[in-house]
């Protein structure tokens, strides 16, 4: 591990086993927290598969504090999953976050990642519809 193998490694230096997973609790919490008006809400579930190398976390806050986590654009939850992402990479694993506790109707209990799949693609164009070659719009003239 170390370049120079001349010098051995400082003795309080850990070296983590392929076992040891981070804590993602720990972590979802503290990038959390800063975005909710009561940290106390939320509510944080970590389940890590050692043999798939996979963990899953799941998160549920208040409704309220919703726009503020996911951010413009999401922005704001898509680089707490970047952050957990780089964590779980450096131990060998993969990890998925889920959000849950969305109050719109009929999603209850929904992921984030459900809920971006649900939605209906972009409209195509004439193009793409294979309506055949487009043709230019005609309009008539006025006198």
């Amino acid at each position: 591990m170390f370049l120079n193998r001349s010098v051995p490694p400082h003795p309080n230096v850990e070296t983590k086993s392929p076992t040891d997973s981070p804590n993602y609790v720990g972590l979802v919490r503290f990038l959390m927290q800063p975005f909710l008006e009561s940290p106390n809400t939320l509510s944080v579930d970590c389940e890590i598969s050692h043999t798939l190398k996979r963990a899953w976390v799941r998160i549920a806050f208040d409704s309220t504090d919703k726009g503020k986590v996911f951010g413009r654009g999401g922005r704001n939850i898509q680089a707490i999953r970047t952050v957990i992402a780089a964590a779980a990479e450096l131990a060998g694993q993969s990890v998925y976050l889920d959000i849950y506790g969305s109050t719109t109707p009929g999603r209850e209990g929904m992921s984030f990642d459900e809920d971006q799949e649900d939605r209906s693609p972009p409209l195509k164009t004439r193009e793409e519809r294979g309506n055949g070659p487009s043709r230019p719009v005609v309009k008539p003239r006025s006198r």
